[in-house]
């Protein structure tokens, strides 16, 4: 099957504004996984600003003025309740009134709004008020594959029709269907998610009988993928070389921008964290038949609405004030990057901080922050989302030694290879995921996990499956791969998340679930309480052998210069 590829960031498509020479003409304008970037200014000193929320309406609004603001129609694709300080804020600390993100969603006179991963994963108590508060708004917060796990009906609105540009349009909102390999029971109870396949194109031949629509648009948190039906999570191109009656499909949460055309139905992602918007023009000159164009649209983060700014000006100093307050202090600097080579001060806090609830004898975890930096000195808060900034939960899990072995093994082989060029398994092309624009690595550095509480090897000459060599456990006592042992780890991977525990050692979902016997807090507040606790962090604190032993790539002489020479190119 072939897709028609459009470039990104044309210079302008010839997509006219005005109406003089055309009977419709409408203008769909899509966001998604802008994961709380709502201000364009950082909310710590000597940072740069960068695009937001700010952006886009002052782009919308030019928009807006220049074809009629009748002529517009603007939706997100989901993902927007998690991922940035004031988010986290206002889901858990000042949780009274009206949610900010539905302040800025009504401002903005978003009309339709899809569902996303990250929205589920704040909980009940958050998601539900949003949904409840956007409503009163007539804004729908939609996932009409998310259905009650009682009864089959949708958990959230389905669909909304809209007169716009002369057209009668209906949206349709989908959300990932994935959730539940990733995310624990509590925060999805009572939902089941269908795949889209074939979940949208019921709900479109449900909705073209009953409405009879002009224009049809599917709004998704789903990722682009491959087309090959093989990726949940990712059923864009499924959906476009399968949707029938579509006209435009809107997909998000893979942070790719991409635009693509099929037999006349576009799909279109914005990518992520209001860096662009996608723009997409449906139109129809006296005399002819209808046309449709789409494109990328970059935002200039120096052009941001003033009026908007000064009204959410009080939000932006609160989450400001709450950013800003001290936490402790580092007596060395923490370098994320750091972790894709071996051991280092960043993951050692990480598992020092897991390893320190109570019956746990193991620690898994991963980067998390792609490329970051804490620096030596005062610690605040917002260095804390740096360190974590996902709302991942502690789980710990029994594991027995074979299936810990066979879980390292898995974890990785998605990070090394055995070596030809590289060792690490990266490649020559680009990523939109973390802004390299040339080699990047091929997998998601948040599953290159690694493990504490253990001293072992890696052999990076070894082919998968041989590599981990495990000599004994962090005090010195043997290693039993028929002994069960405690292991704390991310919710996320504790859910199933990543294929660790499924692809890697070998678990059902229904084994996870009854191997689970603890369930802590949120890591980033177990990592705050660290500070709070004992003042100053450094080296030796979070570096005690004894307690999350020790691991190596070998051979040195093959690994440590390829390994150096492979970051040097990522880096």
């Amino acid at each position: 099957m072939k897709y028609r590829y459009i470039p990104l960031f044309l210079a302008a498509l010839s997509l006219a504004f005005s109406c003089t020479s055309q009977e419709h003409v409408l203008h769909i304008v899509t966001t998604g996984d802008v994961h709380g970037s709502w201000f364009d200014e950082p909310y710590v000193e000597g940072q740069s600003n960068k695009t937001s929320l700010m952006s886009v309406h002052a782009w919308v609004d030019s928009l807006r003025n220049a074809v009629g603001k009748q002529n517009v129609l603007l939706l997100d694709a989901g993902d927007c309740l998690q991922g940035d300080n004031a988010p986290y804020y206002y889901n858990y600390v000042d949780t009274e009134g009206e949610h900010p993100f539905v302040q800025f969603i009504s401002y903005m006179k978003y009309d339709a709004v899809a569902v996303g991963n990250h929205d589920i994963e704040t909980g009940h108590p958050v998601y539900d008020k949003v949904a409840a508060q956007l409503s009163a708004h007539g804004i729908p917060f939609m996932g009409a594959n998310a259905v009650r796990s009682d009864n089959g009906a949708p958990y959230f609105p389905t669909y909304k029709v809209f007169r716009r540009g002369g057209y009668k349009v209906a949206v349709l909102g989908l959300t990932n269907p994935n959730m539940k390999a990733w995310l624990s029971e509590p925060v999805w109870s009572g939902i089941d998610f269908k795949s889209l396949i074939p979940c949208a194109q019921e709900w479109v031949d449900r909705i073209r009988v009953k409405e009879r629509p002009d224009v049809m648009v599917v709004l998704t948190h789903s990722g682009v993928g491959d087309g090959d039906g093989q990726v949940l999570e990712s059923q864009g191109l499924d959906l476009l070389q399968t949707l029938k009656g579509v006209d435009l499909l809107v997909c998000s949460h893979d942070h790719r921008p991409a635009v693509a055309e099929k037999d006349g139905c576009w799909m279109i992602d914005g990518g992520a964290r209001a860096g662009n918007v996608g723009h997409a023009v449906i139109s129809q000159p006296k005399g002819q038949e209808r046309q449709m164009q789409a494109e990328i649209v970059r935002m200039d983060k120096n052009k941001v609405d003033d009026a908007m700014k000064a009204h959410f000006r009080p939000i932006f100093d609160q989450v400001r004030a709450f950013t800003l307050q001290p936490v402790g202090q580092l007596a060395m600097e923490l370098r994320t990057r750091d972790a894709y080579s071996g051991m280092c001060d960043y993951l050692n806090l990480i598992h020092s901080v897991q390893l320190g609830v109570p019956d746990v004898q193991l620690s898994f975890a991963a980067p998390l922050t792609f490329d970051g930096t804490v620096k030596a000195g005062e610690v605040i808060y917002n260095d804390m989302f740096t360190v974590y900034p996902y709302e991942n939960q502690l789980y710990v899990v029994n594991l027995k030694g074979s299936e810990i072995k066979d879980y390292l093994e898995f974890s990785y082989d998605r990070w090394i290879r055995t070596p030809g060029k590289h060792v690490l398994r990266i490649n020559d092309e680009p990523d939109p995921r973390t802004g390299a624009k040339r080699w990047s690595f091929e997998g998601r550095t948040y599953n290159f996990d690694s493990a504490a509480g253990l001293v072992y090897t890696v052999d990076v000459t070894r082919p998968a499956g041989s590599r981990v060599q495990i000599q004994s456990l962090a005090d010195g006592s043997a290693f039993d791969p028929d002994a069960w042992y405690r292991v704390a780890m991310t919710s996320y991977r504790a859910s199933g998340g990543g294929d660790h525990l499924i692809a890697g050692a070998k678990l059902t979902k229904e084994e996870i679930e009854e191997r689970i016997v603890g369930r802590y807090p949120e890591i980033r507040e177990l990592v705050y309480q660290y500070f709070k606790e004992h003042g100053t962090v450094d080296a030796a604190l979070i570096g005690d052998r004894a307690l999350i032993g020790e691991w190596h790539f070998v051979p040195e002489k093959i690994a440590d210069p390829m390994i150096r020479e492979d970051m040097e190119l990522i880096f």
